[in-house]
C-alpha cells in the first residue's frame, strides 16, 4: 500500500497534518508560556474608559441604577458581565474573534490576530467563533457609537438592512434609549474588542484627566 501513489499521498498528508499541528499549536504555546495572563482589572484601558464614561453620559439614570459611577472597578465588572452575556446569548455562533492572514481579512477586520492578544482572563475560552454570519468582532470597539450599538441590539435591521441578527429587547426597559444593566454590559464588552490597539479610533484624542499634561489642559 505504502509503495503506491495513494499510499505516498496518505503518508504525506499525515506528515503535513503533524507539521501543521506542531507549528500552529505547540510552537506558539511554548513561545508564550511565560507571558503573564492579564486579569480583568488590567483590561480597562483609556479607550475602553472613554466608552464606559460615554455610556454614563448618554444614559445617566440607567447607568447609575446599573453601576453607580464610571470607575475602573465598575468598568471591569461590566466588562466581565458583558462577556458572560455574549457567551450566554450565543453571539459566538455567528461572530468570530480571530482575524486570519488570508483573503485580505486585515483589510476588512483590522490587523491579523496575535497570540499575546488572547493572554487575558476574558479569553478563557477564546471566542474564535464557529462561522461568520456577521462580521468578525476582533476590532469592533470604537467603530460605532454606543447609540448605534443600543439601536442595533434593540432592533438590528434599523441600522443594518437585511441583518439576520435577532432582536434583543430584554437588554432594555421598553425602548433603545433605556438600556438595562445587561444592555450596558454587553455594549461595554463590544467596545472593549480591539481597544488595546493603537489604531483604536479614540487612541489619540482621549486620555483620562489625571493623565493629561499641563499643556493639554
Amino acid at each position: 500500500m505504502f509503495e503506491s501513489k495513494a499510499g505516498v499521498l496518505f503518508v504525506g498528508g499525515l506528515g503535513f497534518f503533524f507539521f501543521a499541528f506542531v507549528s500552529n499549536a505547540l510552537v506558539p504555546m511554548f513561545m508564550y508560556q511565560e507571558l503573564p495572563e492579564q486579569p480583568v482589572s488590567e483590561l480597562t484601558n483609556a479607550n475602553l474608559m472613554y466608552e464606559f464614561e460615554d455610556l454614563e453620559r448618554r444614559w445617566p439614570e440607567q447607568f447609575q441604577a446599573a453601576f453607580g459611577s464610571a470607575t475602573k472597578e465598575k468598568c471591569a465588572e461590566a466588562l466581565e458581565l458583558g462577556r458572560q452575556i455574549y457567551i450566554g446569548e450565543g453571539c459566538w455562533h455567528c461572530h468570530s474573534q480571530f482575524v486570519r492572514p488570508v483573503s485580505n481579512e486585515s483589510l476588512r477586520f483590522g490587523p491579523v490576530a496575535k497570540s499575546e492578544e488572547f493572554q487575558n482572563a476574558l479569553q478563557r475560552p477564546v471566542m474564535f467563533g464557529t462561522r461568520r454570519v456577521g462580521p468578525d468582532l476582533s476590532r469592533e470597539g470604537g467603530r460605532h457609537s454606543n447609540d448605534w450599538h443600543a439601536v442595533h441590539f434593540f432592533r438590528p435591521r434599523t441600522v443594518s438592512t437585511g441583518s439576520p441578527m435577532p432582536d434583543y429587547p430584554w437588554f432594555f426597559d421598553g425602548s433603545a434609549d433605556k438600556p438595562t444593566r445587561r444592555g450596558l454590559a454587553i455594549m461595554t464588552y463590544v467596545q472593549w474588542l480591539g481597544s488595546w490597539l493603537e489604531s483604536y479610533p479614540y487612541y489619540e484624542e482621549y486620555q483620562p484627566v489625571g493623565e493629561r499634561t499641563e499643556e493639554e489642559e
